[in-house]
């Protein structure tokens, strides 16, 4: 089964979400237009916010730096038939756009202030258009992050939707992949695998009843960014990182960053009870390699653990396993036998 929706690129050749391009010869037919598209979906009153001199409508954004706090900036593209399949809800996508960027300002302890957004389309379809932006901004005004600017134009082969995000956090106090110690705990937030199940479902590679299929579909496609967990773990966390690619992948940035070790034991790894339905070998898959979890996975000293349950508040989070002096990643099992993580994280470029 495939591992992530950033794999898709496997699958099927997709059909395109919009069946019609904008050539030259059509270009005609567009009911609205460029402008007109961004004044009608993506226009609107600009919160105040300190962070924001000028914001969408110039020809560029003015920010203003607060005193005593860094910029984190985190930038992702999402591209038709490679990240996400051609018949997506388009109110989802429009969350998903925006929640794997807020996903990585979480990942630094960072809160969310404003992003901005770039959008090709093979055509002007407005019903789309406007489930996709309600999506979006159904999730950016649950962080009272503003969008600030951007840009539409025309695509040949699918949609390509790209989001800056900017966050700020006090200054020198972000989260990074390079602070982990050896004798750390390592912890994750939520419940891993059920986005690489939903996925698996989707693409009609495994059967689950209707509940199931929509509760797994829900992971993959509404994941929900840990924005308030990642700023009360600032101060208590050595490192951080959102588990975007895979736990088995992700956790390995961290331990090159720190030049330390990990072992992981594997019945600690959290599952929903969906994914514990399935065979073994599919449950590893998933958990370890699946990816579009957007949980975070964060290192503390054994002595933190308190601080650490006492920061999480009503988010869950499990300690699964502790930082080593080794040189790699080791998962084991109940038995004590090591687990194939296969080769970790998705590579884009990788064959």
């Amino acid at each position: 089964m495939a591992c992530s929706t950033r794999s898709q690129r496997d699958c099927a050749q997709p059909r395109l979400l919009h069946e019609v391009d904008l050539t030259r010869e059509n270009a005609s037919d567009v009911s609205i237009g460029e402008f007109q598209l961004i004044e009608r979906f993506f226009k609107r009153s600009v919160l105040p916010s300190p962070y924001i001199a000028l914001g969408a409508g110039d020809d560029c954004a003015l920010l203003t730096a607060t005193s005593g706090e860094q910029w984190a900036v985190s930038i992702d593209t999402l591209i038709e038939g490679v990240h996400f399949l051609s018949n997506v809800d388009a109110a989802a996508l429009g969350h998903k756009s925006l929640a794997v960027n807020l996903s990585d300002l979480a990942a630094c302890g960072a809160t969310p202030r404003c992003f901005f957004l770039a959008l090709a389309l093979p055509r002007v379809d407005e019903t789309w258009l406007a489930d996709f932006s309600r999506g979006l901004y159904a999730l950016a005004d649950t962080y009272q992050c503003v969008l600030a600017g951007g840009d539409t134009t025309r695509s040949l082969n699918g949609v390509v939707i790209t989001i800056t995000a900017l966050g700020s956090v006090p200054a020198g106090r972000a989260l990074l992949r390079s602070g982990a110690r050896v004798g750390d705990d390592i912890w994750v937030s939520g419940e891993l695998g059920d986005a690489a199940l939903g996925l698996a479902v989707r693409r009609g590679e495994i059967e689950l009843p209707p509940p199931e299929a929509q509760q797994v579909a829900a992971r993959l496609e509404r994941p929900l960014p840990r924005v308030r967990l990642g700023e009360q773990l600032l101060g208590i966390a050595s490192s951080a990182i959102d588990i975007s690619d895979g736990l088995a992948g992700d956790i390995r940035h961290v331990l090159r960053g720190s030049a330390v070790g990990a072992a992981i034991e594997w019945v600690r790894v959290p599952r929903s009870q969906v994914l514990q339905r399935q065979p073994m070998l599919t449950q590893q898959r998933c958990a370890l390699t699946g990816g579009d979890d957007y949980e975070l996975l964060f290192t503390a000293p054994f002595d933190r653990r308190a601080d650490v349950m006492a920061a999480a508040g009503a988010d869950a989070v499990t300690r699964i396993g502790a930082v080593t002096a080794t040189a790699d990643l080791v998962v084991l099992d109940e038995r004590g036998t090591p687990v194939d993580t296969g080769r970790g994280a998705y590579d884009h470029f990788g064959r």
